[in-house]
């Protein structure tokens, strides 16, 4: 895809509802790239993607993690989907204190979608067999606003110094560069 003066690309996955048979490979498919060194472990509580189910209903509803939030959402809403009641934070991608969906689970950090990055396709994609997950790329108007993406290690320390302040995490690495 051309990326035109003007212009940037935007990558994103959708959801067809319609086709997701609930197999969760795409779970395990993102905790295997995600783990170090890659492939290492299969962990699902590690993965970046997560399928909400309703087992009564045959309902599955993939969502992707997004940004973490330091603070729970003031409005708990609840969604009537074909008749029963789900709570909207069933559906939220966001990392945040009051549930521990999309957290690493020994560090508690949060954990971020980062579409596989550094790779072709995202791997949930991929491994998508029922055709629920649809990667697509495409051209936006470029607002001239920079989003600054940072990786993996940006992001949890960030939340670190969030949790507990930048003078205890400076701290912290100034008295383990000492033993090394």
């Amino acid at each position: 895809m051309s990326n035109r003066p003007g212009t940037k690309i935007v990558k994103d996955i959708k959801v067809d509802l319609d086709k997701c048979t609930g197999c969760r490979a795409c779970e395990v498919a993102c905790s295997g790239i995600h783990a170090r060194p890659k492939y290492s472990s299969f962990n699902p509580s590690r993965s970046r993607i997560r399928v909400t189910v309703d087992v009564i209903n045959d309902i599955y509803v993939p969502v992707r993690a997004g940004e973490y939030s330091p603070a729970e959402c003031t409005g708990r809403h609840s969604l009537k989907i074909d008749g029963k009641q789900y709570s909207e934070c069933c559906f939220c991608p966001t990392a945040c204190p009051s549930r521990d969906l999309f957290k690493e689970p020994d560090s508690g950090l949060p954990l971020k979608c980062d579409m596989c990055q550094g790779e072709e396709m995202p791997l949930c994609v991929e491994v998508c067999q029922a055709g629920a997950l649809i990667y697509e790329e495409r051209e936006v108007a470029d607002t001239g606003e920079e989003v600054q993406e940072h990786g993996e290690v940006e992001f949890g320390l960030a939340s670190l110094i969030s949790k507990h302040g930048l003078q205890t995490i400076a701290d912290t690495f100034i008295r383990m560069s000492k033993k090394s």
